[in-house]
């Protein structure tokens, strides 16, 4: 987890830097499953392995492409530095979402940050925009780049 807090002027000087990577996250059938099941969701390719291992080009089952954006959550707290004074932080959206690999059951990602932008908002508001790839481990192609927005509301 990123314990790093930063003044607003600092995380301003830090715009256009790579803020990091976090931690490996695996993707295994259960975690598929279990998104499946959530969102109701039960397409094939996701969720039955014999299936996907005959009739697809993937060996196998394929997470949910929301099954992987929605580990960017989790990812910035090992990354994302934390912004003095925020009383709040709002998940804000997504510009630019690319689903470029399939991320294969089994396989381990990772979120790579990069801080975009910081636009003042009036009333103490701040939306951060970051630009984010996800990798697959020992895949050259990642699975996902977006650009993810965020609304930091300073006390």
């Amino acid at each position: 987890m990123s314990n790093n807090t930063l003044s607003l002027e600092q995380l301003q000087a830090k715009v256009g830097e790579d803020l990091g990577t976090s931690r490996w996250f695996p993707v295994d059938q259960a975690r598929i499953d279990a998104f499946a099941d959530l969102t109701e969701d039960p397409q094939w390719i996701h969720v039955d392995p014999e299936r996907a291992a005959k009739e697809t080009p993937f060996g196998g089952t394929i997470a949910h492409g929301f099954l992987s954006l929605s580990l960017l959550s989790a990812m910035s707290i090992d990354v994302v530095p934390r912004l003095e004074g925020a009383v709040m932080g709002i998940n804000y959206g997504l510009d630019k979402v690319r689903f470029l690999n399939p991320v294969r059951s089994g396989s381990k990602v990772r979120g790579h940050f990069k801080l975009a932008g910081i636009e003042p908002r009036g009333d103490n508001r701040y939306l951060i925009r970051y630009a984010v790839s996800v990798e697959i481990d020992g895949v050259e192609k990642p699975a996902i780049a977006c650009e993810w927005l965020g609304l930091t509301v300073l006390g």
